[in-house]
């Protein structure tokens, strides 16, 4: 079954096909043939500026949950064996403060509408009955419906190629490296996500660690577009979290040794 042949998707592809058409319109008389990949830029920056209560969020549960870290070690010793009122406490304290440790999912599960949207816009043929016009819009003459492997395969690989691709994928991978160093949780922080009674997210959360990196192997594959929004979003991503972490006082390690 193809999944973009199911109805909602089907809408949301509708949608987006719609809004980067317009915006590529728009951009026509600035950007000449690469006006759709600067649209597609544009509508993750819209799309990240929509998101930005979650990320706040994010970043106010995470100054909370470390505030908390005190308190949770008491508990701990007070009914560390006594499971039970271990996690009545726990939940108590955690609704008091309005604090989820599944906070930190919020925006990557929140942009994966976007993605596939992106994604599908450059891989259907047809879009609301209509030949996929935006399969032929290019950046730089790489057409923004095939990928990196896909040009390759193609034995089109060109100087362009290279350079494009040379450009968005060193940034992401940039923009990771700084994001482990800069952003990662403080080791000797006692973590809520592993007490008993909570949800055991320490594999979620060393796998959210290292997408960033996983995002530089996916922007290889994906069609051109999609790649472009990844980049666009990883920047973003960092410079937001960086911006409100100083907002809110969530105190950060200082970079550590490679």
């Amino acid at each position: 079954m193809n999944i973009y042949e199911f109805a909602p998707i089907r809408a949301l592809i509708t949608a987006a096909d719609w809004l980067v058409t317009s915006l590529s319109d728009l951009l026509t008389p600035i950007t000449g043939a690469d006006s759709a990949a600067v649209a597609i830029v544009l509508l993750t920056l819209i799309v990240r500026c929509l998101l930005v209560p979650v990320g706040r969020s994010q970043v106010r549960a995470s100054a909370v949950r470390q505030r908390l870290a005190p308190k949770i070690a008491v508990l701990k010793e007070k009914y560390g064996d006594d499971r039970e009122a271990l996690q009545k406490n726990l939940m108590q304290l955690y609704a008091d403060e309005k604090a989820s440790p599944m906070a930190g999912c919020l925006p990557v599960l929140a942009q994966m509408p976007v993605l596939m949207a992106v994604y599908g816009l450059f891989v259907v043929p047809t879009i609301g009955g209509q030949p996929n016009a935006l399969l032929d819009h290019t950046l730089f003459g790489l057409p923004l419906g095939q990928g990196l492997l896909g040009q390759l395969q193609a034995g089109a690989f060109t100087p362009a190629t290279a350079a494009v691709y040379a450009v968005i994928l060193v940034v992401i991978a940039v923009v990771a490296q700084a994001s482990r160093r800069l952003l990662a949780p403080q080791p000797a922080q006692p973590s809520p996500m592993a007490e008993p009674g909570m949800p055991d997210l320490s594999a979620m959360t060393k796998v959210l660690g290292f997408l960033p990196f996983m995002t530089v192997v996916f922007a290889a594959i994906v069609p051109l577009a999609a790649a472009l929004y990844l980049m666009t979003t990883t920047v973003w991503t960092f410079t937001e979290r960086l911006v409100l972490t100083r907002r809110y006082g969530l105190h950060q390690p200082g970079p550590t040794a490679a």
